[in-house]
């Protein structure tokens, strides 16, 4: 059985007794999200989909549900000493939320770089928050380092057993509460939740295909799992998975499970955060929507199935939000950017409008250069940002405009 030590062994035998002690210990702590079904994102993909809403927890994450199975197997001097952890998201706040309700006291680790709203966040639940290092693992050296010397437990976020049977609580309520379904896809970060939610729900139906999923710039499972080197980096808007040293423990089970990892790009990852929240009204982060992300990039793989898998999270940043949502309008052509060399002369404006709005376009920025950037004195640069219904509308629009005798350039 689990037991509460600290330190996680190399290949520890979580089992589905595990997760439901788990469960047990979670209960009315963590909140049992809803498993929905999510047609419009089934028509987009070609497959029965259902998705987990944990990002409605109280701090937005899954991450609470190994946090609090975590701090409950304390021990009472443990408790009474205090605990420490590194995150820069989501994992700090679990750990912060739940050290509160025990009335444990709590330090968190943060780097330097961690934007100003998570650090406040992350004291309204009570913590500590030290900013200290300028990387992840600089943090991280840090708190092992505080853990020491003030005889803290240090929680990790997915490398310790108690976090991974926490985490597997999700695949539980997915299957009770959907037990028609044939497939489940989770995120990969460290590995946590993919490792707890696949040992819980092969015990639960041995039938079962399962996936983990993550982005291109950040494959280190996938490459731990093929045994190459972890070659990781760059920008990207699944910052909640993008982990260079995953979980020896989760590895481990994910090996002995034979689960496979898929990978999906950037791009995908976008396109699943838009899918979510266009189609099905739901806000994720971009950790939270790569599932979504490997039913588009993976089509072929999924067609016809009965997919589950978690919105794990919706701490996104309401600008990136916006722009995510812009970026996916102007690739499926709702949102275009037109440029003109026009005529310096009365009315050319007038009639490139009334094209325009007889085509069914509605113009919501408008540029008009006539000083700087036009090719003569004589000519007018003008840039148009134009909504359109969807591709056939733009391509109609252009040929409308076009058919004035009008020199037309998508940008």
């Amino acid at each position: 059985m689990l037991s509460a030590a600290a330190d996680a062994p190399v290949a520890p035998a979580i089992t589905l007794a595990d997760v439901r002690a788990a469960a047990e210990r979670i209960r009315g702590a963590v909140m049992r999200t809803p498993t929905i079904p999510a047609p419009s994102v089934g028509r987009a993909t070609g497959c029965d989909v259902w998705l987990k809403l944990d990002n409605l927890q109280a701090t937005g994450a899954f991450k609470e549900r190994g946090a609090a199975n975590r701090l409950a197997l304390l021990t009472a001097r443990e408790k009474a000493t205090g605990v420490i952890a590194m995150s820069a998201g989501n994992h700090a706040q679990a750990v912060a939320r739940h050290a509160s309700l025990l009335g444990i006291r709590a330090t968190i680790v943060m780097p330097r770089f961690t934007p100003a709203t998570k650090v406040v966040r992350t004291e309204s639940w009570g913590a500590t928050v030290v900013l200290h290092g300028e990387t992840l693992a600089e943090a991280a050296a840090h708190a092992h380092a505080l853990a020491l010397r003030e005889g803290l437990t240090f929680i990790h976020p997915y490398d310790d057993p108690g976090v991974i049977a926490g985490q597997g609580t999700m695949a539980i309520e997915m299957l009770e509460d959907a037990p028609a379904l044939d497939t489940l896809i989770f995120p990969v970060g460290g590995g946590g939740l993919l490792a707890g939610c696949a040992a819980a729900a092969l015990e639960m139906n041995p039938n079962l295909r399962i996936y983990g999923v993550e982005v291109e710039g950040y494959p280190a499972m996938a490459q731990r799992l093929a045994g190459q080197p972890v070659s990781v980096g760059g920008p990207t808007i699944a910052e909640g998975i993008a982990v260079r040293d995953v979980g020896e423990a989760p590895l481990a089970l994910l090996r002995r499970l034979g689960i496979e990892v898929l990978v999906v790009p950037e791009r995908a990852v976008e396109q699943g955060i838009a899918l979510l929240a266009e189609g099905a009204k739901v806000v994720a982060e971009g950790a939270g929507a790569t599932g979504v992300a490997a039913l588009l990039a993976h089509p072929a793989r999924f067609a016809g199935r009965r997919v589950g898998t978690p919105v794990c999270g919706g701490n996104i940043d309401a600008r990136a939000l916006s722009n995510v949502l812009l970026r996916q309008l102007l690739r499926d052509g709702r949102i275009m950017r037109l440029h003109f060399d026009i005529p310096d002369r009365p009315g050319v404006l007038a009639d490139i409008s009334r094209r325009i709005s007889e085509a069914g376009g509605n113009v919501i920025e408008v540029k008009h250069q006539q000083l700087f950037g036009a090719p003569t004195v004589q000519s007018t640069e003008l840039e148009l940002m134009i909504e359109v219904r969807d591709a056939a509308q733009g391509a109609a629009l252009i040929a409308a405009l076009e058919a004035g005798d009008y020199v037309v350039r998508r940008g």
